[in-house]
């Protein structure tokens, strides 16, 4: 009886010391960055660059494109898309761990909210694109954001 709270405390310390060298692995997964799925170009930024700040890429993309009009491609949300996730009909959608963002968001325990508006597979190219894309397309940095190109717009004419 005398001894009993030493028994236990050792054995607690023996558990904790003899259970991570019994484990298959004693650090955490982390996920590898995947490669891109299209080969005719590489990533915008070095793997280690994008996995730190690839948030500031796309708030300072989205701040130029919302508010100033400028839709360049460098490091639009949707050329990430289109370069790293698969356009293949089973490929996986942003709800599942494989998809490419998710992997590591999953991890990092972050969620995604970038998904509600944009779509989390490529965008097609050609006849299946949504005719506002179209017009996005051909009049991508013509216009700068103002009142009276808004109000141009809003009743159908074109600044």
């Amino acid at each position: 009886m005398r001894y009993t709270r030493f028994i236990v405390l050792a054995l607690g310390m023996l558990s904790g010391i003899v259970a991570p060298v019994m484990a298959d692995d004693l650090l955490p997964f982390i996920p590898e960055a995947q490669d891109r799925f299209s080969d005719a170009q590489g990533c915008v930024e070095p793997t280690g660059e994008m996995r730190k700040n690839h948030m500031e890429y796309i708030l300072h993309q989205r701040d130029e494109t919302v508010h100033e009009g400028i839709r360049d491609k460098q490091h639009s949300l949707v050329e990430c898309i289109n370069c790293h996730v698969s356009d293949a009909p089973d490929a996986p959608r942003v709800s599942s761990e494989e998809h490419f963002c998710n992997s590591c968001h999953s991890y990092a325990a972050v969620s995604i909210d970038c998904f509600q508006c944009h779509a989390d597979r490529p965008v097609k190219t050609g006849s299946e694109l949504h005719s506002l894309s179209q017009h996005i397309k051909s009049n991508a940095g013509s216009a700068k954001l103002t009142p009276e190109n808004l109000q141009a717009f809003a009743s159908g004419v074109k600044p």
